[in-house]
């Protein structure tokens, strides 16, 4: 029984001695791969930088004065953070550009007495076309309709400030809109530039 202590002790000492010769010797061990993650696994990364994009002033259609520069700033900036898009003034080189019309400022009335008007709303319709710069290629048109209700009082210049607020937000949801759809086409290919046809080579003449 007492035998088995020397062997035990002459065993690790052999091991021990087999991991520092290892170690000594320069011998590493490695794990091939890229190794665990946590989480989902990285998003793969684009291989095209995101076009450049320049929106040019819309043109205003409608009765409301001065709207062409709110609408444009707002479509600027939504562009700017949700679109994919690089916005970039009209003096850069740009891969496409926006441009469109206000066709419509109407301010329907939602809900009434017999006497006043109690709830209205103000829509507006914004028409944009994108191009291509270079070959002037039209790659995207859309129609959106913006709208946000407001109620109604019996000041007239407080209803004013009603409604001009009430037009500030639906320009800014017609931006977001604009932005998340042009998104949709830039993840979708649609924007992508069409691919040249490749002619089948012509057989050889015997």
């Amino acid at each position: 029984m007492s035998s088995d202590k020397p062997l035990t002790r002459a065993s690790s000492c052999l091991l021990l001695a087999s991991g520092l010769l290892l170690a000594g010797c320069g011998y590493q061990f490695r794990v091939e791969g890229a190794g665990p993650t946590i989480g989902d696994a990285p998003a793969t990364a684009v291989s095209t930088p995101p076009p450049r994009v320049v929106i040019r002033t819309l043109e205003n259609k409608s009765f409301e004065p001065n709207l062409e520069a709110r609408l444009t700033n707002y479509l600027r900036r939504e562009f700017s953070s949700g679109s994919g898009a690089t916005v970039v003034p009209d003096s850069e080189a740009a891969d496409l550009v926006l441009s469109g019309q206000i066709l419509s400022v109407s301010i329907p009335t939602l809900s009434f007495t017999q006497t006043q008007t109690l709830e209205s709303r103000t829509e507006v319709i914004v028409a944009i076309t994108v191009h291509e710069t270079r070959t002037r290629r039209v790659v995207w048109t859309q129609t959106v309709k913006g709208a946000s209700e407001f109620f109604v009082t019996q000041d007239l210049q407080f209803n004013r400030v009603l409604q001009n607020r009430a037009l500030e937000q639906a320009g800014r949801y017609l931006a977001e809109d604009l932005a998340s759809r042009f998104l949709l086409q830039l993840e979708s290919g649609q924007l992508a530039k069409p691919a040249a046809k490749v002619m089948p080579a012509e057989p050889e003449k015997p």
